[in-house]
């Protein structure tokens, strides 16, 4: 029952953001360029569930996000699913209490994923290669997550932690 709560939160949670990226921040971008707050989302879900989590919950959010922006039904569940099951498996080995390892993360996350898709893309749908236009999306999407990661970091963290603990339990040794 705690998983299923879990989930349902996070589903909410990937409703808030897709409503702030479709209205607000068509309005608050920078040269044209919005964050994509879904791949943070993948991230702290694959930080803080898991990797098979991380992964479905990348996969499914891939999915209604095609079926929202009604775009081929590959790219978005492919990459988020990446990005949430190599979050998975950095979960053990990653200090989640320091914000400059996250911000770090939330860079190469961001980098990983809009690198993936433009291949993608190339391979898919025969998008013409424009490496100037590239890089400067990637340079500002990867700015503007890691100032959005600043903002929106402690929140997530403090519900992370939490469903952490109800998924995993304290499994703090108490006898040496």
């Amino acid at each position: 029952m705690k998983k299923v709560l879990i989930y349902i939160g996070i589903f909410i949670t990937f409703i808030i953001i897709y409503l702030l990226q479709s209205n607000l921040f068509v309005w608050f971008n920078i040269a044209g360029i919005m964050p994509n707050l879904f791949v943070i989302l993948i991230l702290f879900c694959g930080l803080f569930t898991g990797k098979i989590s991380g992964l479905i919950c990348g996969v499914v959010a891939g999915i209604l996000l095609d079926l929202f922006l009604e775009t081929k039904v590959i790219i978005e569940p492919v990459m988020l699913g990446i990005i949430g099951f190599a979050s998975g498996m950095l979960s053990k080995n990653f200090s989640k209490e320091n914000r400059f390892n996250i911000m770090i993360m939330v860079i190469a996350s961001t980098f990983a994923y809009e690198t993936g898709v433009y291949i993608l893309k190339i391979l898919l749908n025969g998008v013409s290669l424009e490496i100037f236009s590239f890089i400067k999306v990637i340079f500002i999407e990867c700015l503007f997550n890691a100032m959005l990661t600043i903002i929106i970091y402690p929140i997530f963290q403090h519900f992370g932690l939490k469903i952490e603990d109800k998924l995993f339990g304290n499994k703090i040794l108490r006898y040496f």
